[in-house]
């Protein structure tokens, strides 16, 4: 895990079912939070983004299930870039057990980027596309979105 930007949190007694199992829908939520922290570190975060007049938008979400994740675990989500291409990218997400490394589950999330407001695709900058490429390797950060040492 620390060769890519990871995120961690612990998981909540209200995101789990009756047999304090993970809420399948959760993984979508989860998966855009730590996304978000991932921005947050090659962009300046979303506001920053919206500042220069981009946005993304979710264009294709696909989850694999491995093992449950349980109420008061602690995750650790990695987030790193697989695809990029003229106006869209992909974005492969890992859920594992953060302490013992057990794989919780893979999701594969393709954005478009678009106009801030107009949601018109945009064609990538030279810099938005070379900060995704480079990634956010050996990066740790919690749930607060304060980066770890």
């Amino acid at each position: 895990m620390n060769d890519k930007f990871c995120f961690v949190m612990r998981v909540r007694y209200g995101e789990c079912d009756a047999q304090q199992v993970v809420f399948n829908s959760r993984y979508g939520e989860y998966a855009d939070v730590a996304v978000t922290e991932y921005f947050r570190v090659l962009f300046g975060g979303i506001k920053e983004m919206l500042n220069q007049g981009l946005d993304t938008q979710v264009v294709r979400f696909a989850i694999d299930w491995k093992s449950p994740a349980r109420f008061d675990d602690v995750l650790g989500i990695t987030v790193q870039t697989t695809r990029v291409g003229k106006t869209s990218f992909t974005l492969q997400v890992d859920f594992s057990d953060f302490a013992s490394k057990r794989p919780v589950a893979f999701a594969e999330v393709t954005y478009v980027l678009v106009s801030a407001g107009q949601y018109q695709k945009v064609v990538m900058s030279d810099d938005f596309r070379q900060n995704l490429l480079s990634g956010a390797t050996r990066v740790v950060v919690n749930h607060s979105g304060t980066a770890l040492a």
